[in-house]
């Protein structure tokens, strides 16, 4: 399997491409913010054909290079419902303005083509198998994508802004909950193994036994109790 990953724009945001091998087809993830050029070097050095863009949630940090990516390749966006509105309203998914001199480097809107994730799908794009799990709580639409263990590779989670190396996604703005992430992480990140590879939004990678032993949001989940004060990420 071939994973390219960059992090991308003022954010550094992670953005992925997934292929079953060089020369193949493959799965874009997170487009976010400036991702456009650093997609198409990818794209070129492994010889590698998108046939989708899929996101973890519609943060602009996650979408912003959305519309280019798609519109270049003639490809669709997976998106939740729930977020759907963030790629064409950006500034109403932060609750604020992000100021006009960002918003004019950005096309701001759908793709030609946007299709819905739903929590439990099976998409099988590109050779591969992403699962869908709906993990509310960064945002009402934010989901993550598993894909299985395979011949020496361990099983892989795009977690998106909901678990990072050592931290969680911010509650703080539109549509976050403190609850709702709490309840994704038990329900999406506990029950995986702990050889699970955790491919984040923002930051290094990680693993669902590291986090298990050191995360104090995993580890507070785990023993039943309330939030850590630990600092969080993402935008």
């Amino acid at each position: 399997m071939l994973i390219a990953g960059f992090p991308a724009g003022a954010w550094g945001t992670n953005c992925y491409l997934v292929a079953p091998a060089a020369g193949e087809e493959c799965v874009i993830i997170d487009p976010g913010h400036q991702a456009a050029q650093g997609v198409e070097d990818a794209l070129k050095k492994h010889r590698l054909k998108p046939v989708a863009v899929v996101l973890t949630h519609g943060h602009l940090d996650h979408v912003a290079s959305v519309v280019p990516v798609c519109g270049a390749h003639d490809v669709p966006a997976w998106i939740h419902p729930e977020d759907r509105f963030m790629m064409s309203d950006p500034e109403k998914a932060l609750g604020r303005s992000i100021g006009m001199p960002l918003m004019g480097e950005l096309t701001v809107g759908e793709p030609d083509d946007v299709k819905e994730l739903t929590d439990g799908a099976k998409l099988q794009l590109a050779g591969l198998e992403l699962s869908v799990a709906h993990a509310p709580g960064h945002t009402k639409g934010s989901v993550t994508f598993g894909l299985p263990e395979a011949a020496d590779i361990p099983p892989i989670l795009f977690s998106g802004d909901l678990l990072f190396a050592g931290s969680i996604g911010r509650t703080d703005l539109p549509g976050g909950d403190m609850a709702e992430i709490l309840d994704s992480l038990a329900r999406v990140c506990l029950p995986l193994d702990d050889s699970t590879v955790v491919l984040s939004g923002h930051g290094p990678q990680t693993t669902i036994g590291q986090e298990r032993a050191t995360n104090p949001y995993l580890r507070q989940v785990a023993a039943g109790q309330g939030a850590s004060e630990a600092p969080r990420r993402g935008m």
